[in-house]
């Protein structure tokens, strides 16, 4: 199962810097039969498997612009990951990723439309979003709105 494979991403991860705000992180497997899901509030990872439950205290991280990237295309200098949700269904996987940005709305998605586009995504704007697909075919949305000092953004691939 993938999905196993992102635990060690999550314990290197919570290795943080003891931030005051949180990344609140979830992982499903296919048929919900393995989760692992670590809070925003105080870094305990919970996880579910067969034949496991358990919880591992953990300082909260803050994942940032430096801690992520889509085909090598960073978030906007100075954004904060709010949520990251990965979700294995057998055949289709999906990543959702909620930040926010000091920058416009627009900005973010100029950001990515522009450094995208040349990774093979095919990209249509529809008012305050991005829709399309990626190099591969997966679905690729990207919404953004106006947020406290610049913008809050959803960005979602694949299921």
């Amino acid at each position: 199962m993938r999905a196993f494979a992102l635990i060690p991403v999550l314990l290197l991860a919570a290795c943080g810097d003891g931030a005051k705000e949180g990344t609140a992180i979830s992982i499903t497997g296919a048929d919900n039969s393995f989760s692992a899901e670590m809070g925003s509030r105080d870094g305990t990872i919970a996880i579910k498997a067969p034949g496991f439950s358990g919880a591992i205290d953990l300082p909260k991280i803050q994942l940032d612009a430096g801690n992520f990237d889509i085909d090598g295309v960073r978030l906007p200098e100075g954004s904060k990951i709010r949520n990251l949700n990965v979700v294995d269904r057998g055949e289709k996987e999906a990543v959702e990723v909620r930040f926010s940005s000091p920058v416009a709305p627009g900005a973010v998605l100029e950001h990515f439309r522009g450094r995208l586009a040349g990774k093979g995504y095919t990209l249509t704007t529809n008012g305050a979003a991005l829709t399309g697909t990626t190099d591969e075919g997966k679905s690729f949305r990207l919404s953004s709105r106006g947020g406290a000092g610049g913008s809050e953004s959803v960005l979602s691939i694949g299921g």
